[in-house]
């Protein structure tokens, strides 16, 4: 019995949080991919509409409107109008509606105004191509969808989060969008791609077409070598959020900086005065790799499509916005055909009313159905002319015309009148015809009038990728106490045993048994006695190597470059053995050592000179060339005079050898 109620419970939930989690999806959270509006933002602009007059309205009213078709409550409303309004696109502003650059908050609702805009009022509305359904309780219509003629979804971009899905679609330039939608219409290739209204600028290498990464920069400018400016600021941030992210990467010491100032109003401004001995240069790689003015942007394009999520590309989008602007256009023109039709089957039948005296035939008739018959007969013979049959319809409204119209009924007029209409009617079906040009058209008459008020504000450019520990700065000490085998940044060492480093870098320990490895920069390890050599981990440094093979007693020469490493794992250098050690070690070009050899009664000379450039640069498993055929003692570098000398004394065969001599 238990276990059924538990099951009924299970189902219960399951089936109630289905449910929840659509309405959350559709209701709320994600866009329709066909006008690009959550429904709240759909709401709004309907009630605007509703209350347009040409005048700014209350915002505090106009929320109240939208209320009877929202039940989410005035926060929701008026977050959405303000947002909606700061894109600058669909609502006209009057007030402080905030400030998009240092996140400043909107006055209250009862303080500022908004109206739709021209081009809203132009693009996003016609009732005859608009479903309505009932709103939520029952007292009014709001509409499915509107008809709009914007591809709104990737002109304003759009975030939300619903229940196990997210949505983030970037804002694009007005004009560039609408010039792609006239390349589809033709059959061209196109590519769009994210404008932010913040400016800045922005690498579009892995877009991806909506679903990929982008990067996003501040524009930064050097006033002087002691002063830089930041112009623009990345999309996402705000003024406050940068600056506060710069004054705590100087308070990490990532870099030095004696003040900040915003001075933001109109246009961003901030100043940053470097502290003394810094590159501006230099601090500029710093902000880009330690604060906000450059940040990751990672796009999620997921919509409402046939009341169904989906994940679509931004060619996808703009494709099926295309065509349904398309389809809106011509269905437009199908209902003005239509009501042209209307007018002029009015007009013709007036003039035939009036011009051939039918109105005289009905003085006799005694009742109103003879008096339809008898109009209806008389109009028999002018059938051909009409658009369309005669209906009772077009009866009654005849039998409205007034004696003082007809008595002052001007014929030059009404033909005039006709003519204009048929000619409206005749264009009307050319554009039917070619929906292809006319919507052509209809997108180049768009970017005519509002084109100027919308240029690209983001600079696409490609972004060199900064690494945060080429532009850190050397703020620690890094000690090595070779008595006590302690090693890190909180080791009290001497001098010549310390190395200034970031947090950033890696170093690389070599031990005199052979065995290296490397580590992050430590605070406090312990290491051992016999640390031969460390240092920054840095790419295509060469190493000098002599070695001692232990089992053999042979010594070794090999060169190499930085190895491969996985941090804190510890390789080998040569075989371990307990007699096997290195002997010399040094980085760099153009070394010559000296090796002191064991004593042999056959030889006179028991020191010989080598270059190590004469030797060949292998990987690090290599196991070397032999240094000489006798034990080696010891081995020591030289100056580039002492092994000259010793090249020019040497006794033939030369004392001084080159590997394989």
């Amino acid at each position: 019995m238990e276990t059924t109620q538990y099951g009924n419970l299970h189902r219960l939930f399951d089936e109630n949080f289905i449910d929840y989690t659509s309405y959350v999806i559709r209701e709320r959270a994600i866009p329709d991919v066909a006008d690009g509006l959550k429904p709240v933002q759909r709401r709004l602009l309907q009630t605007l509409h509703n209350m347009d007059d040409g005048r700014f309205h209350k915002v505090a009213n106009v929320v109240g409107e939208t209320m009877k078709l929202h039940p989410h409550g005035d926060a929701s409303i008026f977050s959405a109008l303000v947002n909606l309004a700061n894109k600058g696109y669909l609502i006209d502003r009057q007030g402080n509606f905030g400030n998009l650059y240092t996140g400043d908050s909107a006055s209250a609702a009862r303080y500022i105004e908004c109206r739709l805009s021209p081009l809203a009022r132009e693009t996003m509305f016609n009732r005859d191509l608009t479903e309505f359904t009932d709103s939520y309780d029952g007292r009014m219509q709001e509409p499915v969808r509107l008809p709009a003629k914007l591809p709104l979804l990737l002109l304003q971009g759009v975030e939300g989060i619903a229940v196990g899905m997210a949505t983030k679609i970037m804002p694009h330039n007005f004009c560039e969008l609408l010039k792609a939608q006239k390349k589809i219409l033709r059959g061209e290739e196109f590519a769009v791609f994210p404008d932010f209204l913040q400016g800045g600028l922005l690498d579009v290498a892995a877009y991806d077409d909506g679903n990929g990464r982008l990067r996003c920069r501040a524009r930064i400018e050097e006033k002087d070598d002691k002063t830089i400016i930041i112009r623009e600021i990345p999309y996402g941030t705000t003024t406050q959020g940068l600056i506060e992210s710069v004054e705590k990467a100087a308070r990490g010491g990532k870099f030095k900086i004696l003040s900040i100032n915003d001075y933001t109003a109109e246009e961003v401004e901030i100043e940053i005065k470097l502290a003394r001995g810094l590159k501006a240069e230099e601090t500029i790689k710093a902000l880009y790799a330690f604060t906000d003015c450059e940040i990751p942007i990672s796009p999620n394009l997921t919509v409402i499509r046939d009341n169904t999520p989906a994940i679509m590309t931004v060619s996808e989008v703009l494709r099926e916005n295309t065509l349904r602007l398309r389809d809106l256009l011509e269905k437009e023109l199908l209902i003005e055909l239509a009501r042209l039709k209307e007018r002029l089957q009015a007009h013709l039948l007036e003039r035939i009313f009036i011009e051939e005296r039918l109105y005289k035939q009905i003085e006799e008739s005694t009742t109103y159905a003879a008096v339809l018959s008898t109009i209806d007969q008389a109009l028999q013979p002018f059938l051909a002319e009409l658009v369309r049959p005669v209906s009772r319809e077009d009866l009654e409204k005849l039998l409205e015309i007034k004696i003082k119209r007809i008595s002052r009924y001007d014929i030059e007029r009404k033909k005039k009148e006709i003519k204009a209409v048929q000619r409206q009617i005749k264009e009307v079906e050319t554009s039917l015809k070619d929906m292809t040009g006319f919507a052509i058209r209809f997108l180049d008459d768009l970017l005519t009038r509002y084109g100027q008020d919308y240029p690209r504000r983001t600079e696409l450019a490609t972004f060199a990728e900064v690494q945060a520990s080429q532009v850190a700065l050397s703020n620690l000490s890094l000690g090595y106490d070779r008595e006590n085998g302690f090693f890190g940044t909180q080791v009290k060492a001497a001098p010549e045993h310390t190395l200034a480093c970031s947090e950033y870098d890696k170093i690389l320990l070599i031990d005199k048994s052979g065995w290296y490895k490397v580590i992050n920069v430590p605070d406090k390890i312990f290491i051992g006695h016999d640390l031969l050599w460390w240092g920054r981990v840095a790419e295509k440094t060469l190493f000098n190597l002599v070695y001692r093979d232990g089992k053999r007693n042979i010594c070794y020469l090999k060169r190499f470059y930085t190895p491969k490493f996985i941090i804190d794992k510890e390789y080998r250098l040569f075989d371990e053995h307990r007699r096997s050690e290195i002997i010399f070690l040094k980085t760099g070009e153009g070394i010559n050592l000296r090796a002191h050899l064991s004593p042999s009664p056959r030889t006179r000379r028991n020191r010989e000179i080598f270059r190590c450039d004469d030797f060949l640069i292998k990987g690090v498993a290599a196991i070397g060339k032999r240094l000489a055929a006798r034990p080696v003692r010891r081995v020591e570098e030289v100056s580039d005079a002492v092994a000259a000398k010793a090249e020019e004394q040497a006794p033939q065969p030369p004392l001084f050898r080159k590997p394989g001599a």
